[in-house]
């Protein structure tokens, strides 16, 4: 009486090829559908989808470019006591002197009332900024 082996590993001890036919079959890439990735979008496409890969484009890019961060002239008067005290602004005789670039800041918006004659230094002013900065008898000066 013969035994009925009890796993695959044992019933195929001895064997050449374990049930895979001729032993030119089982080689390359072809008998696994292509290497990689491939048949992503064809007959492979249900195994990518679990995997939450997909192919092809879909919308459209943005521009990438960053708008700088900005600040008010009526801020920079309001806060005025404080940069002299932290150290982010001078006094200099009647002007109060700013460095934008100092509070990682890069362009002055015209927003506010300026009663102070400031000189300040930043990358960017608006229009309106410039105006008002120069009818207060400060200076608007580009990095």
């Amino acid at each position: 009486m013969t035994t009925v082996p009890s796993n695959k590993r044992s019933k195929y001890r001895g064997s050449r090829t374990c049930g895979g036919g001729t032993h030119k079959n089982r080689r390359n890439g072809g008998s696994r559908g292509g290497r990689g990735f491939a048949g992503g979008c064809k007959h492979h496409f249900v195994r990518y989808y679990l995997q939450g890969r997909t192919f092809g484009k879909d919308g459209f890019s943005h521009d990438q470019r960053e708008d700088p961060a900005t600040i008010d002239v009526g801020a920079l008067e309001v806060m005025a006591d404080a940069l002299l005290a932290r150290g982010l602004a001078k006094l200099e005789g009647e002007n109060l002197s700013i460095d934008a670039a100092a509070m990682g800041v890069g362009k002055i918006l015209g927003s506010g009332r300026v009663t102070r004659r400031m000189k300040v230094t930043a990358a960017a002013f608006s229009e309106a900024a410039k105006k008002k900065l120069e009818a207060s008898g400060g200076q608007a000066i580009g990095a």
